[in-house]
């Protein structure tokens, strides 16, 4: 099983999508073994992909803070907590 190992350009929801596929698969357990050896390799590969996207996500997210009054006062970062 022949997977692309390059994910430069994959977005968030594709990467989604396939590690879905691929749990799906692996769930099921109708695959040999070495096929499913390779789709879990593929999955920690979408896996990791994912969570860097939302990193990179959260690092551009901003939170909006308010005056004294709870009129918007401007933004800082979001810090995820």
């Amino acid at each position: 099983m022949a997977q692309d190992t390059d994910m430069t350009g994959k977005s968030f929801e594709d990467a989604l999508r396939e590690l879905e596929t691929v749990v799906g698969k692996l769930e099921r357990g109708d695959v040999p073994l070495e096929e499913s050896l390779a789709l879990y390799a593929r999955g920690d590969q979408l896996r990791l992909h994912c969570e860097a996207r939302l990193r990179e996500a959260q690092a551009r997210i901003e939170q909006i803070t308010l005056n004294n009054v709870g009129a918007p006062a401007g933004t800082v970062p979001f810090d995820g907590a």
